[in-house]
């Protein structure tokens, strides 16, 4: 393996036909080049995609009610579900759900603070709703368990509010009136990818006992534990077979009890760019394949050429296995060289297109007409050093048969070869 007299044979070999050996080592670096940019592109493009749910809780899942569609045990269809506070206790006590909000919509109400108003969009909601939300609070705190057992007027609001009514002044603390009602801020609020944050939060008991809302409740804005896609379908049907129970329709009955699982788009969404990984590699492959297609080729030649040499070789005594060494070393050799390259090359342009998109993305805010589709389109080291043993394994394939037609031939009819 590491006999120099062979390596010197071998380097005068690629000196002698150097376009050769350059146009063979450019067919094998330009397929691993491609993969490369194959693998960091779908890279790019997962990253990307998995950037914006991270602005979500991508296990949340939404519950609200309407009208029945589907005759059930006698009753018509056309009925109205509502839901109350006696339906949440049985919603939390479903296996499988974390963190649980009962929401109570008021909708569109006039905010005003001293001269400053405007309308907002105003909703009950409980501790649990901002994991469910992924609310950040940037200054303050959110609406706690004591707010809705006190039934306390305080409110969240989001920071376009904060800075259309306060104009850069403190807001927490400051009484705000909602439909002449006052309420004082006791946090900001801010929703990650969000267009505009907008919305006000106050305790569902108080937005309840204030705006004439009863026992009423509009929706549920839950999390549950991270399952498989089955699995968190299956959290979504007792759900629904508990609310159907209790309020009299089908569970199967989508008019009456709509929902939103953001956890299933998810595992949907992800297991579609594994397919495209896969699509990624065995696009990549065979361009790689086709590049040692050619090295064999070109190996083929070589052996042609030099069909005399080699049985000059035999007669001098050289065995079988020394020939194939030969012919397998200058295959690698080539294979492993261009597609080091090629290797490095992909990769590089690669960390070259992430860092500019990486700039780019942190110049700009993270809003809903923002949102990048293509981030850190980078290739693994794991990657690598799988693509190299691939290289290797290639280059001694590419060698392996025409070093073994090689090692067959008999000194006398190298001989008599024209």
């Amino acid at each position: 393996m590491f006999d120099i007299d062979k390596w010197l044979e071998i380097f005068g070999a690629i000196r002698k036909n150097k376009l050769r050996t350059f146009l063979t080592g450019f067919s094998v670096a330009w397929g691993i080049f491609i993969l490369m940019i194959l693998l960091g592109s779908g890279n790019g493009l997962q990253n990307g995609v998995s950037s914006n749910f991270q602005g979500s809780a991508i296990n949340s899942l939404w519950i609200w009610t309407g009208q029945t569609s589907m005759p059930y045990k006698g009753l018509k269809t056309g009925r109205t579900v509502q839901l109350t506070n006696e339906d949440d206790s049985s919603v939390k006590d479903v296996k499988g759900v974390d963190k649980f909000s009962s929401r109570y919509k008021i909708g569109t109400c006039n905010l005003n603070y001293g001269k400053e108003r405007g309308s907002y969009a105003v909703e009950g909601c409980q501790p649990d709703f901002q994991e469910a939300q992924n609310l950040q609070i940037v200054e303050g705190r959110f609406v706690n368990e004591l707010d809705i057992q006190q039934n306390r007027k305080v409110v969240v609001i989001g920071t376009d509010i904060r800075d259309a009514l306060f104009s850069g002044t403190t807001a927490i603390g400051k009484f705000i009136r909602i439909s002449d009602i006052p309420f004082m801020v006791v946090g900001i609020s801010k929703e990650f990818n969000a267009f505009q944050n907008t919305d006000c939060d106050i305790p569902v008991s108080t937005a309840q006992r204030i705006f004439n809302g009863g026992n009423k409740v509009t929706e549920y804005a839950m999390t549950t534990q991270m399952v498989d896609e089955t699995q968190s379908k299956d959290i979504e049907e007792n759900i629904r077979k508990t609310i159907g129970k209790q309020h009299s329709f089908d569970p199967a009955d989508k008019s009456a009890l709509g929902s939103y699982d953001t956890l299933t788009d998810y595992l949907r969404t992800m297991k579609i760019f594994e397919a495209i990984k896969l699509f990624v590699w065995v696009i990549g492959i065979f361009t790689l394949f086709a590049g040692i297609v050619g090295v064999s080729n070109i190996m083929m030649i070589v052996v042609k050429e030099r069909t005399k040499e080699i049985g000059i070789r035999k007669a001098l005594g050289a065995s079988p296995s020394s020939v194939v060494k030969l012919i397998m070393l200058e295959a690698i050799l080539i294979t492993g060289v261009a597609g080091y390259i090629g290797l490095i090359a992909g990769a590089g342009l690669m960390e070259i297109v992430s860092y500019f998109i990486d700039k780019s993305v942190a110049d700009q805010p993270r809003t809903m007409d923002s949102m990048t589709l293509f981030l850190n389109p980078t290739v693994d080291f794991g990657i690598a050093i799988t693509s190299t043993i691939i290289l290797i394994l290639a280059g001694a394939i590419a060698g392996y048969v025409p070093a073994r037609r090689a090692s067959r031939i008999r000194p006398i009819e190298a001989l008599k070869d024209e």
